[in-house]
């Protein structure tokens, strides 16, 4: 049994950080502190004595459960529910409140997680759901998709011997909550600044940066070339794993508090640069990583092989309409149509995974996962490898293609499947990760129709796409920026999200378009200072 916490007397000193918000709401109104059943004669308790925290020795790890495999596997819904009300505030009571958070350490954001931990296990919704909003643009997107099991879950400190707090489920029940209560509101900013700003691309960073910039006081003008704004949120993730109307909602929401979006607007070709820098005080580049890495074997330009984004975004182009198994599966592309193939993935990131998990929907013959590492080096999350496993994906762990095999059918070379070599792994490199090498006279052959080539991907080329031949570039590629500011080597041009730091997750990119929109506002506010000085 856990003892019983001592009845906390009216505060002498300002508490800790993590109790600030409580403090200011005792001190300012004690009135308006006490809930509903408080009397006269029987003072309200605060949240610290009110919500019983630290339960996790009493009360097991939960997540919302899992729709049944070979249910889910048929269609492209959501496989997890949101938690039940009494659910998320028994699992946010596992918190054990920590000194120092390491949830909170290892979160890119840093969201104030023990905090609103604490207001949902002591019911106030509200509260904990603006303060997840505060550092987080977007936490319904995040406690989606998110690999939690190796940032903020995988750093528990109780996650030794009685499993991690859930904190992903309960941050998106926490929004959806909020949008199903209207406490979701459009942003009004206390001033309006005259100059806009440019932002191109609409994936996370740069939406991002337009949800920071509105609460700034400027007004965002977002240029998508696709035809929805969203960028990968819309059409790289699959909607297993996030339901587009979690997206589409918060769009709807950035320009009800102002922001401009305008798609099918391609910047560099038929838009000139020059004319947005001559529109808007300041221009963000967002545009992210789209140029797959290529695997170098012997027959790669067959038929039947193809880049991953390019089948996932065919594939979510189709499912983001609600179309089931086979609707979809008609009306794809037949050359990025699983449906009734042998389909092989190589790479074993959560974009492989996303294929994979796509593949079994679509209705493949079989899915393999070809990987060349172990399971434990894999990059991507353990969990979504559990749930590929689960939806009956094989995993070839320690393999590595060698070339695509194929055959002549009605005339013509078609893939029939792949040839592959066993690999060792060695002593760890520089980078910490153990050498791949080739096992001798360990080859084998694999049958497939389609395989996707899930690699990652590398940086495009910038200054060209954009026509900047001064805009500065790192080796690697990525738009080369002030680490603090985020501008790049052309004044007033700042990058953010991929396209600056590498491809990365989600959740990075809405770090650096939030970051990026701070070095704005700075540069803005600067250069009309000096304006004004000049003048």
């Amino acid at each position: 049994m856990l003892p019983v916490e001592p009845e906390i007397k009216t505060p002498s000193a300002t508490p800790p950080f993590f109790n600030i918000i409580e403090w200011n709401r005792v001190m300012t109104n004690p009135e308006q502190a006490k809930p509903n059943n408080a009397t006269a004669s029987e003072p309200a308790k605060t949240s610290m004595q009110r919500a019983a925290m630290q339960r996790f020795v009493a009360l097991s790890k939960a997540t919302p459960p899992k729709r049944e495999a070979s249910i889910r596997a048929k269609d492209f819904n959501e496989i997890y529910p949101i938690f039940a009300p009494e659910a998320a505030k028994s699992q946010a009571s596992r918190c054990a409140q920590c000194g120092v958070p390491f949830c909170q350490v290892h979160c890119p954001l840093h969201n104030n997680i023990p905090d609103w931990l604490m207001l949902t296990a002591d019911g106030r919704l509200e509260e904990a759901y603006h303060l997840s909003q505060s550092t987080n643009a977007f936490p319904e997107i995040c406690g989606r998709i998110c690999p939690q099991d190796r940032l903020c879950e995988g750093n528990c400190v109780i996650e030794k011997g009685f499993d991690s707090v859930t904190i992903g489920a309960v941050e998106a029940y926490l929004t959806d909550t909020a949008w199903d209560n209207n406490w979701v509101q459009p942003i009004t900013a206390p001033h309006r600044h005259e100059p806009t700003i440019g932002i191109i691309g609409s994936g996370p960073a740069g939406l991002a940066a337009a949800e920071r910039l509105l609460r700034l006081g400027y007004i965002p003008h977002i240029y998508e070339r696709s035809d929805q704004a969203g960028g990968l949120l819309t059409y790289g993730i699959p909607n297993f794993k996030l339901d587009k109307t979690a997206v589409k909602r918060r769009i709807d929401w950035l320009v009800a508090s102002g922001a401009v979006i305008h798609t099918q607007t391609e910047i560099g070709q038929k838009i000139k640069f020059t004319s947005l820098q001559h529109q808007h005080a300041a221009i963000l580049l967002a545009t992210g990583v789209y140029r797959a890495r290529n695997i170098n074997i012997p027959g790669r330009h067959l038929p039947g092989v193809v880049k991953a984004l390019d089948y996932l975004i065919a594939c979510n182009r189709v499912s983001n309409h609600g179309f089931h198994q086979g609707e979809v599966s008609r009306k794809l592309d037949p050359n990025l149509n699983a449906s009734g193939k042998n389909v092989v993935v190589i790479g074993g990131g959560d974009t492989a995974m996303d294929c994979v998990r796509s593949a079994v929907r679509q209705g493949a013959a079989s899915v393999t996962c070809l990987y060349r590492r172990d399971r434990t080096n894999m990059p991507g999350s353990q969990r979504e490898v559990s749930n590929a496993e689960e939806e009956g994906v094989v995993f070839n762990f320690l393999a590595a293609p060698e070339s695509f095999v194929s055959a002549k059918i009605e005339g013509k070379d078609r893939l029939t499947g792949l040839t592959a070599h066993r690999i060792h792994l060695g002593v760890p490199d520089a980078s910490g990760r153990q050498s791949p090498s080739v096992i001798s006279n360990s080859r084998f052959e694999l049958p497939a129709d389609l395989v996707i080539e899930a690699l990652g991907f590398d940086a495009d080329n910038y200054p060209l796409a954009f026509n900047l031949p001064n805009l500065a570039v790192t080796r690697g590629g990525q738009v080369e920026i002030n680490p603090v500011s985020k501008m790049t080597s052309i004044p007033g041009v700042f990058a953010a999200g991929d396209m600056a730091r590498g491809a990365s997750l989600v959740v990075w990119a809405i770090k650096d378009g939030r970051d990026a929109a701070l070095g704005i506002h700075q540069y803005v506010q600067a250069d009309s200072v000096r304006a004004k000085k000049v003048a």
